[in-house]
């Protein structure tokens, strides 16, 4: 797995043409794509054209940002005139009439997309064993999950299968198969990324991000993928300096917060992964403050509290009418009935029956409870920011687990986004990167920071990267 500034050079340099690197991915692909199952549909012609155009363009002088970077894209965003998924029965043979803004951006910039990855069904899920289309396995052990929702694009990135990789991240789903797949996975900023072309999980909650082997592809890409979108009216007209920004990282003027209750019910070895990184940022100079989180815990059931609704709110247009999978019916109840029964996997299922009991009259009082107590969890990371610049903790309090050990058992699955969740219902940014080991399988550290920090964090995970050194057991 080579890192992006070196694959850049190698391309810059003309020591190979984006047309070659390209051919080197489809190789990487071949070898593994059997056993991992990261892509639902590959692109390979479609990237070849566009590595040819970005060949002429490189011998020129030119290249944008990507220089011909191959790129895989999360089956959930949109890309015209191939196939969209969303890793499920439901949408298996949709194909879309427009692009993703995402997406838009990534070939504008030169970025060649070679397939469409797979994901859990319609993102819904934290170890990538949901798709219709069968789990994606752990690129470092397969084994054991890659993690989920982005479950493909973690895999794909560490496995050299491409530069880097467009993921969604609604409770976790691009940091959690960042930590199992031992990446680097941002989740931006609310807002600083548009979702116009991302089927929606939940529209308070997703946003779209990165995966890459390095802070340095993190950086690369949020340049690109950052800004405001006119189809996206959440999106902020604020700017972010990734790439200037990127050496910056100043632990002497850096105050990092601990605290206990980010750590509560962790592995031992994910544990003494974010002693050990904690104590390295604090030998260089960092100052390391407890800081209080009070109603941490509130976020789990608060998450799944505003999620489950809003979920069950945007599947109500997969009825079988329009466009998606369309079973037999007498009547268009039973046509609408069957449909989804046919088109929607388990978890899906399990989604909408929740999200639709909590929006009952009798029960919506506590989708107005958890509205409440989000904004209290605001407050309170307000707070702790007041006093530090990034909170550190694990990005998932445990290690990988094995294909089908908690697949019937939804609590102890929902239960690895316990620490990545409070960032989704903040708006915050968080970042997970490589910091330890347990043997094959790898453990991410996350940061989190107020709003519009993101660049602090991905700095501050290039800092780690080029001065520090990852644990091991």
């Amino acid at each position: 797995m080579l890192m992006i500034e070196e694959t850049l050079e190698r391309i810059k340099s003309g020591e190979i043409l984006p047309s070659e690197h390209l051919e080197e991915k489809i190789e990487v692909i071949e070898k593994k794509e059997w056993e991992l199952n990261a892509f639902i549909t590959k692109t390979i012609e479609l990237a070849r054209e566009q590595a040819k155009r970005v060949d002429k363009l490189v011998k020129e002088g030119g290249g944008e940002a990507f220089y011909g970077l191959v790129w895989g894209i999360k089956d959930n965003f949109a890309l015209k005139g191939v196939r969209m998924t969303c890793a499920s029965k439901m949408l298996e043979n949709y194909v879309p009439p427009y692009t993703a803004t995402p997406v838009e951006r990534i070939m504008e910039n030169n970025g060649v997309i070679v397939g469409k990855l797979n994901m859990d069904e319609f993102a819904c899920g934290s170890s990538g064993e949901t798709s219709y289309f069968g789990p994606t396995r752990n690129a470092r052990d397969p084994e054991y999950v890659p993690g989920g929702s982005s479950s493909g694009a973690g895999a794909a990135v560490a496995a050299g299968m491409v530069d880097l990789a467009l993921g969604s991240d609604t409770g976790g789903s691009i940091r959690n198969p960042a930590s199992f797949n031992g990446v680097v996975g941002l989740k931006p900023t609310y807002g600083l990324v548009s979702r116009y072309g991302l089927a929606d999980l939940a529209m308070s909650l997703d946003v779209p991000g990165p995966l890459a082997p390095d802070a340095y592809g993190i950086a690369l890409a949020m340049d690109v993928l950052q800004g405001y979108d006119p189809r996206d009216r959440v999106t902020t007209k604020k700017r972010l300096d990734f790439l200037g920004q990127l050496d910056s990282f100043d632990p002497d003027s850096t105050r990092i917060g601990v605290s206990d209750a980010l750590m509560e019910g962790v592995d031992t070895p994910v544990k003494k992964t974010v002693e050990h990184v904690v104590t390295f940022f604090e030998k260089k100079g960092a100052e390391i403050v407890e800081v209080e989180l009070p109603n941490i815990w509130a976020a789990f059931p608060t998450y799944y509290l505003v999620m489950y609704p809003e979920f069950a709110s945007a599947m109500q247009k997969f009825d079988g009418i329009k466009y998606g999978h369309r079973a037999e019916g007498n009547t268009l109840a039973e046509l609408v009935s069957r449909t989804r029964g046919e088109g929607f996997g388990k978890e899906i299922k399990r989604r909408i029956i929740m999200g639709t009991f909590i929006s009952m009259a009798k029960n919506a009082e506590w989708y107005n409870l958890a509205l409440r107590a989000r904004a209290t969890l605001l407050q309170m990371f307000k707070q702790a920011f007041e006093k530090v610049n990034m909170i550190i903790s694990p990005t998932v309090p445990t290690l990988p687990f094995k294909i089908g050990e908690r697949l019937n058992d939804p609590v102890k699955m929902y239960m690895a986004d316990a620490l990545t969740v409070p960032a989704n219902l903040t708006g915050i940014p968080a970042i997970s990167f490589p910091g330890g080991w347990s043997g094959k399988l790898p453990i991410g550290v996350q940061l989190m920071g107020p709003r519009y920090s993101d660049s602090l964090l991905v700095s501050a995970v290039r800092f780690f990267e080029k001065e520090g050194s990852q644990w091991s057991e």
